[in-house]
């Protein structure tokens, strides 16, 4: 049975709450930070920390707006990952934040890795470029793949897994072209998926393209994902 808490952890005078999941048994287990979408800590990532649980890893939520601030509508979460983006440097810092709290917990071995979901694909890819030694690898999902803070050759220590959608109006294939040349460029060891028929936004059920035709959930790559998601962390991070 998976246990949820509350976790809380500090990123200078900020403090945060996480999203603690621990699977059944003794443990340490490798460790996992999954990381929110623009809407905050909300249902999705909060799901998805219980799945990570249920495959033996302890896994952490982690709260990148401080206090598990849920913005109030679309344009509010907008305007609150627009500075985090606009600051790449900050955001790198409060997702370290996330990896150190979970890395020093007693359920963790000291194996850690991250996941993120949009704007947590955008800030995971960030952790992977800053070369943090604590993250052994990234997985992103359907997030933005262009920077300001570009990765540098031989700086990124952690393993990559891009899992995007081919048909992503938010991230065209431009941007797709541009992050393949910038980890080539850097000699990261990134595997990038990318899924036809899928759009932004693929994993989460409750995307029904409302908020813009582009943002809608795919469950057939939804389910491939989340399968090479597994496979990664099986066989290149934590083998």
């Amino acid at each position: 049975m998976v246990t949820v808490t509350d976790l809380s952890y500090q990123d200078g005078e900020t403090a945060c709450l996480g999203v603690l999941a621990l699977p059944e048994g003794a443990g340490p287990f490798p460790g996992v930070v999954a990381v929110h979408e623009a809407w905050g800590l909300g249902a999705q990532v909060q799901r998805r920390v219980k799945m990570l649980a249920e495959l033996g890893y302890v896994a952490l939520a982690a709260d990148i707006f401080g206090g598990r601030y849920i913005p109030k509508d679309p344009p509010e979460a907008f305007e609150i990952i627009g500075k985090w983006l606009a600051d790449r440097a900050a955001l790198r810092t409060r997702a370290g934040a996330a990896v150190a709290a979970l890395k020093s917990h007693a359920a963790c071995d000291g194996r850690v890795a991250a996941i993120g979901y949009c704007f947590g694909g955008s800030t995971v890819l960030e952790l992977a470029r800053s070369g943090n030694p604590d993250v052994l690898g990234v997985v992103s999902f359907h997030g933005a793949l262009d920077t300001p803070m570009k990765a540098e050759a031989g700086q990124v220590r952690a393993k990559i897994l891009v899992c995007h959608g081919a048909e992503d109006p938010l991230v065209p294939h431009a941007q797709l072209n541009g992050f393949l040349a910038e980890m080539a460029a850097a000699g990261a060891d990134c595997q990038t998926i990318a899924y036809t028929g899928a759009m932004h936004s693929f994993t989460n059920p409750e995307a029904k393209g409302e908020l813009m035709p582009g943002i809608i959930y795919h469950q057939q790559t939804d389910v491939r994902s989340w399968r090479a998601m597994q496979d990664f962390f099986a066989h290149e991070v934590f083998a």
